[in-house]
């Protein structure tokens, strides 16, 4: 997800970033059953979200069915049904689940009983479940659009549909999940549609199922995702096909009409994806394509497979086609670097934003002569600054009261690839390439921490880099740039009263 220049947005789209102070306490619609002892939230402990994510199992894969009722201010009819492993005894399981209307839930095919506490959906089974058991859950709900004046995540309206947001803390607003991206998983995905509309999904298609006035479409993921990268696209939509590197499937989803006007744009991406492969290795997964989304959401965002992008980046004048590309670069490189190799935590953020907006300014410089040096001069001026407003990359504060993606702040951006250009700068080209390679190999479809790439970084350059990393990523003030001693921090600017 790319912090795109406040400047070049409108004050409606700046404005959509802010979510209402009452998000959650109105948006819980769930059926309340009597359990026989008070239920409450439960999270992993995650430092910015502790209430995010659910102790006790181990997610294996979800099947999400959706029916979509022909407009996008209606709920979905939905149906989640999760495999599980438990890794402790569990009377209850919590499940995170904060905007729909439950009518049933079964578990191991035997009715259970469900209560709503916070953004979790409690369900206490017929029996406890034993440590180290297999079940399956299978819940009934609606899924619910709302307004954009409402939140920034979960279900995205558009000019013909619906599109999905769920970074950081959305998923759950739209499905019954463990909403952490240290518990991924395999996806199936349904959609039935009106004919007439498209439904897409990450992953790969397996099925379309006409019955009537209605179509189902089936898609499913060959890697494990994290459930802030699911994407479900519905739409009066075209999708175009063209191959990548290796052979691999490329397909866009467009709104129809603006097809030809986004085709010299679209086909981009398989040097794209070659560029990248040049630069850290295999692409990692199964297919990739663009959903071009007729919707104001102030950001674009690296959901898995299908990157989500608003049409007016490409159809705005105002924004260069250099710009662009580096923009469309940035989502790509997350399929390696947030997408493949997740965080374990969301306080190592600065491992996605920090490798995306590496390989955006890498690509600018090679391909639009943008000096990545000049790039990284100026974050260095500005990174004092955005260490105090927003925390250092790897400790970032938590979010703003009523506005959660304001993690996504210019210390896990820039500040975060300053701290890349520094560790290139110490261990030298070579040992950074290796670093970069070794990384995205040795963590594919897995997740990984900072003290994971502290080590690996040593191991790699042969050096002992953990005081290097303690100052660069948890110091309150930005240390002295190797090789660059007379790069200073920019005093931030005084204002005075009247």
């Amino acid at each position: 997800m790319p912090l795109i220049p406040r400047a070049q947005r409108s004050q409606a789209r700046r404005n959509h970033r802010h979510l209402k102070a009452a998000l959650l306490a109105s948006a819980v619609s769930v059926c309340l059953v009597a359990a026989s002892a008070p239920v409450a939230p439960l999270g992993v402990g995650d430092r910015l979200f502790p209430y995010l994510g659910n102790p006790g199992y181990d997610v294996a894969s979800y099947d999400l069915s959706f029916t979509y009722p022909g407009t996008n201010d209606k709920p979905l009819q939905a149906v989640t049904t999760i495999d599980a492993r438990t890794t402790t005894e569990l009377e209850r399981v919590n499940l995170d689940f904060a905007h729909g209307k439950v009518t049933s839930v079964e578990v191991d095919g035997e009715a259970a009983s469900f209560a709503g506490a916070g953004e979790d959906l409690v369900v206490t089974p017929p029996r406890p479940l034993a440590e180290g058991s297999w079940t399956r859950i299978t819940v009934r709900h609606t899924s619910d659009p709302v307004s954009a004046e409402d939140r920034d995540g979960g279900w995205v309206r558009t000019a013909d549909g619906l599109a999905m947001a769920n970074q950081a803390d959305a998923a759950h607003l739209v499905f019954p999940c463990n909403d952490h991206p240290s518990d991924k998983a395999m996806f199936t995905i349904r959609v039935t549609a009106p004919n007439g509309y498209t439904a897409v999904a990450g992953g790969l298609p397996t099925g379309v199922d006409r019955d009537g006035g209605a179509t189902t479409w089936t898609y499913r993921t060959q890697h494990p995702m994290a459930t802030e990268l699911a994407q479900v696209s519905v739409g009066r939509s075209s999708v175009l096909h063209r191959t990548g590197p290796h052979a691999l499937p490329v397909r866009d989803v467009v709104p129809t009409k603006d097809r030809a006007k986004l085709e010299p744009w679209l086909k981009k991406t398989p040097d794209q994806i070659a560029w990248m492969e040049s630069k850290v290795g295999p692409y990692p997964f199964e297919t990739y394509g663009l959903l071009m989304a007729d919707a104001s959401t102030g950001f674009e965002l690296e959901t898995q497979t299908l990157s989500l992008f608003e049409k007016g980046l490409f159809t705005e004048p105002a924004y260069p086609a250099w710009y662009v590309e580096s923009v469309m670069v940035h989502e790509l490189a997350h399929q390696w670097f947030g997408d493949s190799v997740s965080p374990r935590t969301w306080s190592d953020l600065w491992l996605n934003e920090g490798h995306a907006t590496w390989y955006e300014a890498l690509y600018a410089q090679e391909k639009a002569k943008k000096p990545l040096q000049a790039r990284m001069k100026a974050a260095y001026g500005a990174s004092d600054g955005w260490r105090a407003a927003g925390g250092p990359p790897a400790a970032p504060k938590a979010p703003d009261p009523g506005h959660k993606i304001s993690i996504f702040r210019p210390n896990v951006y820039d500040g975060a690839a300053l701290v890349l250009y520094a560790l290139r700068q110490k261990i030298g080209s070579k040992s950074f390439e290796q670093l970069e390679r070794a990384w995205v190999s040795r963590h594919r479809d897995a997740t990984a921490t900072t003290a994971d790439f502290v080590a690996l970084a040593s191991t790699v350059s042969g050096r002992d880099l953990r005081g290097f990393f303690q100052d660069w990523l948890y110091g309150q003030k930005t240390p002295p740039m190797p090789g660059h001693p007379d790069w200073k921090p920019v005093a931030a600017r005084k204002t005075t009263g009247k």
